[in-house]
């Protein structure tokens, strides 16, 4: 027996009756009653808390990290937020834009499938500016990355550049 994901099923669920436009969080959940049934709202109801509730702090206190690495601030959870106030204030900005997205009158199917289009590609570039910095002993010294591991890496980046410029071809 062949083993499909459950977006494929989704996907397949949805062509397969007819739906190739998907419009709406409706469509997408309407994708899993063939395999959920009657709990197919559910379930992507819980999906999509779940992603917010683990995707939101991650987020913000990456974001909060990476722009406190610039500014050379005092950083991280384990400050106090009086200690670290230019850190705290990163994440409660990230969070509060997060949040004024939900009153954009923008189709959140279509800017995820979007955000997916953009990062194909930006993914490529960097990518490559990471193999090449584990790949320097210059830069890294004793911590280059093995012979495997660059082997793995450059490969998983061509195959990402395949995928940027086949996306743009078909």
């Amino acid at each position: 027996m062949k083993r499909v994901s459950i977006g494929t099923i989704s996907l397949a669920g949805l062509h397969a009756s007819g739906k190739t436009d998907i419009n709406s969080a409706a469509d997408v959940a309407e994708a899993l009653k063939p395999i959920a049934g009657n709990f197919a709202f559910a379930l992507f109801s819980l999906g999509i808390v779940g992603t917010g509730l683990l995707s939101i702090p991650v987020l913000a206190g990456s974001a909060a990290y990476a722009f406190n690495e610039t500014q050379d601030w005092k950083a991280g959870l384990d400050h106090k937020p009086w200690e670290a106030v230019g850190f705290y204030g990163v994440i409660a900005a990230a969070t509060t834009f997060g949040l004024t997205l939900e009153f954009v009158p923008l189709d959140p199917v279509k800017a995820l499938f979007w955000s997916a289009v953009i990062n194909g590609f930006v993914a490529v570039p960097i990518m490559v500016a990471v193999m090449m910095i584990v790949s320097s002993k210059k830069h890294m010294k004793e911590f280059t990355a093995p012979m495997s591991m660059r082997i793995f890496g450059w490969g998983a980046t061509a195959v990402m550049g395949v995928a940027a410029v086949a996306m743009l071809v078909v």
